[in-house]
């Protein structure tokens, strides 16, 4: 890339009150866009707004269909969204006959519906513009398997990946592309770190002698596949997923 700019661009984020999503949203405003973060996480989305000009915050659940409408009509029309809100919801792996449906809906709704929700709310604003970016943040589940053995949020995320390539191909027409950032690894938020905790010593020497690059991954690099896929030079890739791993 070739250090691009997004002045004047309109974006929203979601997940913002932490981690990846803070990161992206931080970003864009570093980089002149007019960004709004959201979160169900109020706490977190004042740090994220800390410090940051043209990095508007609002509450938001994902999963209500109704609050995401209502917050994009507010915000105005969105030329570029990037879907980071998800996770497992607190939840920890266990055998798929011992996990009650409550516990399978609670991570499809925030992870796949609420991507969903994002984009059926911005899309039209983009048609009628002629262009527009939408960026789900998927996750090296959705392709492999889960580290966290958690079914639901492999499920989830390959739901995710399956859903930006069909968003790609029915909203390529109208100037929109659709792209997903996968990543692997990376320590970023308090759910990560009991992750990593979790593993032990020798887990976590396992984990990073497995990739590539023999090192974790950091929120910036995760950044970086963002901005190229909202900037202008991405204008012809649609309905692809970048794998942000370290390599494998």
């Amino acid at each position: 890339m070739t250090g691009a700019r997004f002045e004047g661009r309109r974006v929203l984020v979601t997940g913002a009150g932490h981690g990846i999503g803070r990161g992206i949203a931080q970003a864009f405003a570093r980089l002149g866009a007019i960004v709004l973060g959201v979160d169900i996480n109020a706490a977190g989305l004042e740090e994220t707004a800390a410090g940051s000009d043209g990095l508007a915050t609002a509450t938001l659940d994902v999963t209500n269909a109704g609050a995401v409408q209502a917050v994009v009509a507010e915000f105005g029309a969105v030329d570029i969204l990037v879907h980071s809100a998800g996770g497992v919801c607190g939840q920890a792996g266990k055998p798929a006959e011992a996990v009650t449906l409550p516990e399978w809906q609670a991570i499809l709704a925030v992870n796949l519906t609420g991507a969903f929700l994002m984009a059926q709310a911005v899309i039209p604003a983009m048609k009628a513009a002629g262009r527009g970016r939408i960026v789900t943040i998927s996750s090296g589940a959705g392709i492999g398997v889960s580290l966290t053995g958690i079914q639901a949020y492999a499920a989830a995320k390959a739901g995710e990946i399956g859903l930006t390539r069909q968003l790609a191909h029915e909203l390529g027409p109208f100037g929109i592309t659709v792209n997903s950032v996968a990543p692997g690894f990376v320590r970023s938020n308090p759910t990560t770190e009991r992750q990593w905790e979790a593993y032990g010593a020798e887990g976590q020497r396992r984990l990073v002698e497995g990739i590539a690059t023999r090192r974790l991954g950091t929120v910036a690099d995760i950044v970086h596949a963002v901005l190229f896929f909202a900037s202008d030079e991405a204008g012809w890739i649609s309905g692809q997923t970048l794998s942000v791993d370290g390599g494998k």
